[in-house]
């Protein structure tokens, strides 16, 4: 989603890069280009860093997003051979992480499939002195990352608690749909019922996992509306899972006075938060172009960097801050071409 978030981390020049050189790495997921590297008398040519890239595949739109956004990002670059790999299961990911270990790379972007399963590998990359990017999903370990960049998944929980407060008039039934286990679920959700507690004529009437996937989310949901009969609101803390949750609710003939709220910034709810449409009142930005953001560290620390100084590196956090999506507002998060 082109928000004003991504506008800020996806679209930032690194100018201070001298690009002296490139050429393809040879990967058919390689996101360069390939070009003869020039050498003038005067300027030697640089060493060309190699950069491995691991993402979840695109189970779902927010993820079709990341490989966008990674692509877009990585072409933009050079100077830099990419390796961009895309898992659809941790072992995968594992494996073509070791496999990048392999190949002498200088870095690595990572953005987990589950972070405890994640962690040890890239505690074994950081030990070979791997400089290492975490993007979204942290690992359980947060001094392995040299750099972790993420939005503010805190806020995200908080923020879409406190609308559902305001619009429920502190009063309401509550379905919840979860994503997969990993940092960004846990701090969500833990933010989340943190708000709940402090209304107590709230209620959260059952919560279920359905790993920010549509179809999931419609199966979890088509077999919570047979068990919960009073039901004033879905939080499904993920715009593909929102999609999902008003299937379940149209089949089951539950679509009347009932709302959804997501999240995420999916262009599609946008636009329907933007022309007032009752199932969707509200959503909030999680962008998946700060995949851009973990790139352009990464760049920024080979090229800027001594070799020896990368080991003793300090640890930098840029935590991304979540915007609410409303009708007065969500024309300034439209955008009907972009990725997500």
């Amino acid at each position: 989603m082109k928000t004003n978030s991504i506008l800020k981390i996806g679209l930032v020049s690194l100018a201070a890069i001298i690009i002296v050189g490139c050429g393809d790495s040879g990967s058919a997921n390689s996101a360069g280009t390939s070009n003869t590297p020039t050498k003038t008398s005067s300027d030697p040519v640089a060493k060309k860093f190699k950069i491995g890239i691991s993402i979840p595949a695109a189970d779902h739109s927010w993820t079709g997003g990341v490989k966008y956004w990674a692509d877009d990002e990585a072409a933009k670059h050079p100077e830099v051979e990419f390796d961009i790999q895309t898992a659809d299961t941790a072992a995968k990911q594992i494996t073509q992480l070791e496999a990048m270990a392999s190949n002498k790379v200088d870095a690595v972007v990572v953005l987990a499939m589950e972070s405890v399963t994640l962690t040890p590998v890239a505690k074994r990359l950081k030990e070979q002195g791997i400089f290492i990017v975490n993007v979204d999903r942290g690992f359980t370990d947060a001094t392995i990352a040299d750099i972790f960049v993420a939005g503010n998944n805190t806020q995200f929980g908080q923020m879409s608690a406190d609308f559902m407060a305001k619009k429920l008039n502190g009063k309401g039934n509550i379905l919840v749909l979860e994503g997969v286990t990993c940092t960004v679920n846990t701090d969500r959700v833990k933010a989340f019922k943190a708000v709940v507690d402090k209304n107590p004529g709230m209620k959260i009437l059952a919560s279920q996992a359905a790993d920010w996937n549509q179809q999931k989310a419609q199966d979890k949901m088509t077999i919570m509306l047979t068990t919960y009969k009073q039901v004033d609101a879905i939080w499904a803390g993920d715009d593909d899972m929102a999609l999902g949750v008003e299937k379940a609710l149209k089949a089951a003939g539950r679509d009347k006075g009932i709302w959804i709220l997501g999240g995420a910034g999916m262009k599609d709810i946008v636009k329907r938060v933007m022309d007032n449409d009752p199932f969707f009142p509200a959503d909030v930005t999680y962008p998946p172009g700060m995949i851009a953001q973990g790139i352009q560290e990464a760049v920024a620390a080979l090229t800027s960097t001594k070799k020896e100084d990368l080991k003793t590196f300090k640890h930098k956090d840029v935590i991304i801050p979540i915007k609410l999506i409303e009708p007065a507002n969500a024309k300034d998060f439209y955008f009907k071409d972009s990725a997500y």
